[in-house]
């Protein structure tokens, strides 16, 4: 009997890549495919993929994708045999797979009791303990009062790392060196944690010193078998967030890699675990991978974002798997029949700004183009002309590589990256590609402070203006500025035919002077010259050297009259100067105005008006996409004026403080 026959249709409760990813396998397994969205993705690429599509909920998430109980009446009208969860949302949620079982829908996931036991990182320490797999020393238990995690803090010995025990992703975590900073990171963690997952408690452990994030990809099925997968080295993050993650991990032995598989696959059999999940060791990377170098952190009971790079290697699709799993068939090997082929790597491509300390980006797509080559992979969930909004998580794809050896796979997913084109938001590509090409990660040098250590090598600060791209587009202006003027004194000529000889180069065929050019440049002046030599325009911005790559720039129009200028994985927004759009209280302020980084909620304002503050000062916190952004006083100064109050949604570049002399 075929899958379709057990389970004819699937309703996938998320949005984005991972609906895309779902709905391709499942169709091509013959299942009917049901979406559902919020009024912001009513036109996403998910929506047109699926056999159909019901609303649920404007755009917030809790509103709608966080809306069991409204998902679960669709599924019911709808007639879904079973509902996928994809990552995050409701995923990992114990009384949504309750509620699915009780309405009499499978769950593809895990039974709701192996959630529940996983889900709190603090119970499932408890329980894999007993089982004998190691975890990292700390406390875990119930007590939440600050003075008490202060107290073990201290006890436990800096730095520390405050983590959520109710979910992943990097929110509600928080690496504390010293005593002193404590009470701010918790409450700041609590926060974090509170918005994306309801839940505030948290648990301290030790920060373990040059640590690589190692996981293990284990399945199971309703017959009693369990495997693993291999791994994946996921230790490329920010903000305990992942960058780039690979399989297998460097440095692994055969030694280590069984120790951890038969640690990850004891941990899923003593919850009773069926299906996808991943088992998230940390390991102690100083003196390389180490039987005795490694303890659990979590288990995630769902498919990870980083599953593609597993399929890369062992050739299988682990949706296909977790639906035959959820129709009860058996898995149909054991862990002798899990075979790796090669080596993958993933990269995040992400809607944010390197140069503005990774600030989320938001806008339309102006321009997006993926490569297609041997060995590549792109998984995505929009397409040009979509918007990158800024109620959901802002990844654009993910590029993932396979090749024969680690190189190979790396030099395969810098060549991709370099040939990806994304115009409008501003994106961490040109970061990408210089991490897939940074010689310490390439050497296998890496651990979960690779990046950090290594901000300005990769490109992750404030960088010089690109003259090149500047230029290309100065003469792109210039050149519509022509045309324009040509078309209106055609007009002019009680509409006669335009005469032959004018048309945008015919400027050329007289002499002409040197040209001024007063630009735009992500909001800053600057001044552009042409010259023309032999009918051939050379364009300079006086003290901006152009250097060499003006013919790698592309093109991509916004707005009219704006050009985004794209140049080794950078974006130049670049369009004619217009004295009447000037802001003039910002460009009078001295640089007393703080305003919203990127639109978001204003989640707490630490002054009032009248303080006086002190440069660096922390002023207040915007929340974006579930992470928190501190905005602190950039001189002395005292508050003459707010903007906005606590819990108020702000736009990017509203006012939030003022600051006078």
């Amino acid at each position: 009997m075929s899958i379709a026959a057990k389970l004819p249709s699937v309703l996938i409760a998320n949005r984005g890549e991972i609906a895309c990813r779902v709905i391709r396998t499942a169709q091509r397994l013959g299942l009917r495919t049901i979406a559902v969205h919020s009024d912001a993705d009513a036109e996403a690429l998910f929506v047109q993929m699926a056999d159909e599509a019901w609303r649920i909920g404007p755009a917030p998430a809790r509103e709608s994708y966080l809306d069991a109980q409204t998902i679960l009446a669709v599924a019911k009208e709808a007639g879904a045999a079973c509902i996928h969860p994809g990552y995050g949302f409701l995923s990992e949620n114990a009384e949504f797979a309750e509620a699915c079982a009780a309405a009499g829908i499978v769950f593809v996931g895990p039974p709701a009791s192996a959630i529940r036991a996983m889900g709190l990182k603090d119970a499932a320490k408890a329980l894999v303990e007993k089982a004998g797999v190691p975890v990292v020393p700390g406390y875990h238990g119930s007590r939440q009062e600050p003075d008490f995690l202060a107290a073990e803090a201290g006890r436990i010995g800096y730095p520390v790392l405050i983590k959520a025990v109710a979910g992943g992703g990097g929110k509600g975590m928080k690496k504390v060196d010293r005593p002193e900073d404590f009470a701010d990171a918790l409450a700041s963690a609590q926060r974090e944690a509170g918005n994306a997952f309801g839940d505030t408690r948290v648990l301290v452990e030790k920060y373990v010193l040059s640590p690589r994030h190692v996981e293990i990809q284990v399945f199971a099925d309703g017959h009693g078998n369990v495997v693993h997968l291999y791994e994946r080295d996921c230790s490329l993050q920010r903000r305990h967030q992942k960058v780039i993650e690979e399989a297998p991990a460097p440095g692994m032995t055969a030694q280590v890699r069984a120790a951890m598989g038969k640690a990850a696959t004891e941990a899923a059999r003593a919850v009773g675990y069926v299906g996808a999940g991943t088992v998230e060791f940390i390991a102690d990377g100083r003196d390389g991978l180490r039987e005795d170098g490694f303890w659990f952190m979590e288990m995630n009971t769902r498919l990870q974002v980083e599953h593609p790079v597993t399929e890369a290697i062992t050739g299988l699709d682990l949706v296909e798997l977790q639906l035959r799993v959820a129709a009860g068939e058996p898995l149909g090997f054991g862990q002798d029949g899990v075979r790796a082929d090669g080596h993958a790597v993933e990269a995040r491509l992400y809607a944010e700004d390197p140069e503005k300390g990774f600030l989320p980006s938001t806008g339309k797509l102006w321009a997006l183009q993926f490569p297609h080559g041997e060995g590549i992979r792109i998984d995505t969930g929009v397409e040009a002309g979509d918007s990158v909004t800024p109620f959901y998580d802002p990844m654009i794809a993910k590029v993932i590589a396979h090749g024969a050896d680690r190189a190979q796979a790396l030099d395969r997913l810098a060549a991709a990256l370099g040939a990806t084109v994304v115009a409008g938001p501003r994106t961490n590509l040109a970061f990408l590609k210089a991490l897939a090409e940074a010689e310490g990660f390439r050497a296998g040098a890496l651990d979960t402070g690779f990046i950090d250590r290594n901000m300005a090598a990769l490109g992750a600060e404030p960088q010089p203006l690109d003259a090149a791209a500047i230029a290309a587009a100065a003469l792109q202006l210039e050149e519509d500025r022509q045309l324009a003027g040509l078309l209106a004194a055609a007009e002019r000529v009680d509409g006669e035919a335009l005469s032959p000889w004018l048309h945008a180069d015919a400027f050329s065929l007289m002499p002409r002077p040197p040209l001024g050019l007063p630009l735009t440049v992500d909001g800053e002046r600057v001044e552009a010259r042409i010259e023309w030599h032999e009918e051939q325009a050379r364009v300079s911005l006086p003290g901006h050297p152009l250097g060499e790559g003006e013919h790698e720039v592309m093109l991509a129009q916004a707005e009219p009259g704006t050009y985004l200028a794209l140049h080794r994985g950078r974006q130049s927004a670049v369009s004619l100067f217009d004295p009447f759009a000037v802001d003039l209280d910002a460009a009078a302020d001295g640089g007393g105005v703080v305003k919203a980084p990127m639109h978001g909620k204003l989640v707490a304002l630490f002054v009032q008006q009248g303080d006086s503050v002190a440069k660096g000062q922390r002023l207040a916190i915007v929340e974006a996409m579930k992470m928190e952004h501190v905005l602190t006083a950039p001189r002395d100064g005292t508050v003459t004026e707010l903007g906005a109050k606590p819990g108020a949604q702000v736009a990017e570049g509203a006012k939030v403080v003022v600051l006078g002399e």
